[in-house]
């Protein structure tokens, strides 16, 4: 059985399931709730069937996962050999998961460190990554969270929505901003600022918004060494296409990931979300 400080993140770091396996991070699945049924995310609803009841108007909305689910998480991972454990999760701003978390840190059999990163999608992810590698060298449990909040602090997040009616029914923006978009018909431009969504800018059509969400990745990386992620739902040739356009833009490009996100993230944007994540290293 091997000693080591493990990592534990939630199901809306997006990380891809090669690249946790490969750093042993374990990820605890939030829930969606579609309808009268409590789903997994990642396991049991997937992107598109999500992107299909929100086009159809069926109520959705998430849950974050039980302190006893976290508690069994910690159990497992102890078990393994941990001699410590760094827990990583979404923003507190966004959801529950964090207090969760720490209630069933409490409990466990070897220290939990648990950290509101206040990062979300794959600006969360590459926190848990950050902690993973401080870890893989040897790192103390201390040493591996501010591995993770070294990457936060620099990491920034930008997403273009087609509306802001799903962030507003979810309370994840403001109902004046919300109807502000819409009576001027104006897209909106947003970014995760301290752990919060907000309305970065107002852009007239959805084309000249996604060229204005590149120029701002773009102008955010500069020529540092950074990795960037790209996020869309149920819309992949945009992502494709700002993905292939952002790799000609940023010299200092390390890591460039494209990816649908998941099912709790996708019900609070709707269809048509597309991100841009981007972290020094």
């Amino acid at each position: 059985m091997s000693r080591h400080v493990a990592i534990v993140t939630d199901s809306t770091a997006y990380l891809p399931p090669r690249t946790m396996e490969r750093h042993g991070i374990t990820a605890v699945p939030l829930t969606v709730v579609l309808g009268d049924q409590a789903l997994e995310e990642g396991t049991e609803i997937s992107a598109r069937s999500l992107a299909l009841a929100l086009q159809k108007r069926r109520p959705v909305t998430t849950s974050r996962p039980s302190p006893e689910v976290f508690a069994e998480t910690y159990r497992r991972v102890a078990e393994s050999g941990a001699t410590g454990i760094v827990s990583l999760h979404l923003s507190s701003e966004f959801s529950g998961t964090y207090d969760a978390a720490v209630l069933a840190a409490r409990e466990a059999s070897v220290p939990v460190r648990v950290v509101d990163t206040g990062m979300v999608a794959m600006a969360l992810g590459f926190c848990a990554l950050a902690a993973a590698e401080s870890a893989e060298a040897g790192g103390t449990v201390d040493e591996a969270v501010t591995a993770a909040e070294k990457r936060a602090a620099g990491t920034c997040a930008y997403f273009y929505v087609d509306t802001l009616d799903y962030l507003r029914r979810g309370g994840r923006i403001g109902a004046a901003q919300a109807l502000l978009g819409s009576a001027l018909a104006v897209k909106p431009l947003l970014e995760l600022d301290g752990g919060r969504i907000e309305l970065r800018e107002k852009v007239r059509t959805a084309t000249k918004a996604i060229a204005r969400l590149e120029e701002i990745v773009a102008d955010r990386a500069g020529s540092a060494q950074v990795d960037i992620a790209v996020h869309h739902l149920a819309a992949p040739d945009r992502a494709s296409a700002l993905a292939e356009r952002l790799r000609v833009r940023v010299p200092g490009l390390a890591d460039l990931h494209v990816s649908e996100v998941g099912a709790v993230i996708g019900a609070h944007t709707g269809p048509g979300l597309l991100g841009a994540v981007v972290s020094p290293r």
